[in-house]
């Protein structure tokens, strides 16, 4: 980082380049399936972590890095997935709104970064609350529109199986987020404005 807090270029897309390989990371940890092709993964937590700690354009940067590396045809999709066989796949919504959850949630997060404590906590878990409402609501079109063409009401009751691992992986993203800003106060290219009397 130089002396305003931004990062260089090289620095951007080193940041870029690891958090692409931990939503790779999460994504190849053995999955819980439930059934109808979506299996529970960490991918959320590392999807929204890196908007929550690059900002919008590196988070969303990071996960089109995934997508793309998946869609060349590396195995990084969840049980081991690769290329345009992703498309035939019942999780292909939530996968294709990954950039846009990590988006949003880095946008809250520029809003939130500099507040103090436990408000900043909360800032940053509804920055993420938010983003797995994009990522939920994709995801529910997808069941809709794709490959398991389930009603509207169907795909909705599919989706609630996976809110609450989400709603920790939230809450957990918002602690790693906070402890983050708190040891490089400058990740989102903002620094503290001291307080003073």
């Amino acid at each position: 980082m130089d002396a305003t807090g931004r990062t260089s270029v090289a620095g951007d897309l080193a940041l870029v380049a690891v958090f692409g390989a931990l939503i790779t990371a999460f994504s190849i940890v053995p999955a819980i399936p439930i059934g109808i092709g979506v299996p529970i993964t960490l991918q959320t937590l590392a999807v929204v972590l890196a908007g929550l700690v690059l900002g919008p354009w590196r988070g969303f940067l990071a996960t089109l890095l995934y997508i793309a590396v998946g869609l060349a045809g590396l195995p990084v999709f969840a049980a081991g997935v690769a290329g345009p066989a992703i498309f035939g796949k019942a999780s292909v919504g939530y996968l294709l709104a990954f950039p846009l959850g990590a988006l949003l949630a880095g946008a809250i997060a520029k809003l939130v970064v500099n507040w103090r404590g436990a408000k900043q906590y909360l800032g940053l878990f509804i920055a993420g609350l938010a983003a797995s409402v994009v990522i939920h609501g994709f995801g529910i079109l997808g069941l809709i529109l794709g490959v398991a063409h389930l009603a509207p009401s169907a795909a909705f009751l599919v989706d609630l199986a996976f809110w609450p691992g989400d709603l920790a992986k939230m809450f957990v993203a918002a602690a790693i987020a906070v402890a983050v800003h708190r040891a490089f106060p400058a990740v989102l290219g903002t620094r503290r404005v001291p307080v003073t009397a």
